[in-house]
């Protein structure tokens, strides 16, 4: 069975919608700019990928009462949701007794909340507000989105580290395969919050400077936020428009170590090799790879040597787009799906920002300027998390 792709939206540092982000990408408009978003010793210096609008402004974007207490990790995801949901057609599609399902994936969480509760808390247990704790678990963000879009069918959270937002893909995919839904929203959503931005900088991985994806200079991430949702649906024809087909995809646990992925890359090699599987398709067939990439010493290294082993001396167009947003957690395997979406549509090259010099060790050279109208056919997107969970997802045209 073929699965379509008929709606995306997507929410990041380079834009508040798809076209925004098109934008961005054209113009090699970087989102990362120095913290701004909340109180931190950090603030000011750090580059992090924020969204450029504070949490009123998206209430106010959402028609939500700006004194209903909502995460932002939710409200993210709410706006970027709707975009994919909207484009799909499905508020004019309801009539058609498609069964549809929601499932978010999360690193975050409602943390952004809880982190003011606990400030009062501490010096007192009388103190802090309850309902700032309501939101902390990663579900919370996931129920609130399915609310706001009427989706009662289905509704799952996936948490796995980085890879949450794919791992969310795959599971819907799953479900239309085996008959459970007709269509299904999926990605992921994160916001910047104090507990990963300090739990980045104490790993000693987080970048004083703009991130450098695969350059022999990378020092670390810049963190980020966002959401990006896509709409599968079965190829029945009804779909008003389509992005691409999902082929397929994998997700494997490499178990190497909490934080980092083994440098000969055997984890991100078993990742592509069974998405390449699944999909029945060779290495050769890939025509773009949307690289993890997120400017650490350990992940470029690994992502590196695996491509090298699976696509040997000549890989295909390959680039991190990190640089435009940050990494944006959970989020960043839902994101970059729509970027891969992109890609095939309207065959685009998106550049990998500010890179000179390849890793010495596997001497990949990323693209590094944009271009449209190439033949873009299949597309690779990568997603590696903490405690080793890694996932493929592979596109292709219609």
């Amino acid at each position: 069975m073929r699965i379509v792709v008929s709606g995306i939206g997507t929410v990041s540092a380079i834009g508040l919608n798809v076209l925004e982000t098109l934008h961005a990408f054209a113009g090699k408009k970087s989102g990362l700019k120095p913290l701004s978003l909340f109180e931190s010793e950090h603030k000011g210096k750090l580059p992090v990928g924020e969204v450029k609008a504070d949490n009123r402004m998206l209430a106010e974007m959402l028609d939500i009462h700006p004194g209903k207490t909502i995460s932002r990790t939710a409200l993210l995801g709410m706006l970027a949701a709707q975009e994919a949901y909207n484009d799909a057609f499905l508020p004019y599609r309801k009539n058609e007794g498609l069964r549809i399902g929601f499932i978010s994936g999360t690193s975050v969480g409602g943390m952004d909340l809880s982190e003011h509760f606990y400030a009062d808390y501490l010096q007192s247990p009388t103190k802090g507000r309850l309902r700032q704790v309501v939101s902390h678990d990663c579900g919370d963000s996931t129920e609130k989105i399915a609310f706001s879009l009427g989706i009662s069918d289905y509704v799952s959270t996936v948490s796995t580290a980085c890879s949450s937002g794919a791992n969310a893909i795959i599971a819907g995919a799953r479900l239309i395969k085996h008959n459970f839904l007709d269509c299904v929203i999926v990605g992921g959503t994160d916001a910047l919050c104090r507990f990963t931005l300090n739990g980045f900088a104490s790993l000693k991985i987080v970048d004083e400077q703009p991130c450098r994806p695969f350059d022999e200079s990378r020092q670390g991430l810049n963190p980020g936020e966002g959401a990006g949702y896509i709409v599968l649906e079965k190829d029945t024809n009804r779909y008003p428009q389509s992005y691409g087909y999902i082929l397929a995809g994998a997700n494997i646990c490499e178990a190497f170590h909490q934080t980092a992925s083994s440098p000969e890359g055997e984890g991100a090699l078993l990742a592509m090799q069974t998405a390449l599987q699944n999909a029945d398709l060779q290495a050769g067939q890939i025509d773009y790879i949307n690289l993890h990439g997120t400017g650490t010493p350990n992940n470029d290294l690994a992502e590196g040597n695996a491509v090298r082993k699976l696509f040997g001396a000549t890989p295909p167009s390959l680039s991190s787009t990190k640089a435009y947003t940050g990494h944006t957690l959970g989020a960043c395997g839902g994101i970059e799906a729509v970027f891969s979406l992109l890609a095939i549509k309207y065959g685009l090259v998106l550049p990998n920002l500010n890179f000179t010099n390849p890793i010495a060790e596997h001497g990949l050279i990323p693209e590094t300027e944009y271009r449209e109208h190439r033949k873009i056919k299949t597309v690779m997107s990568n997603s590696f998390g903490f405690g080793g969970n890694m996932s493929s997802l592979i596109f292709s045209a219609v």
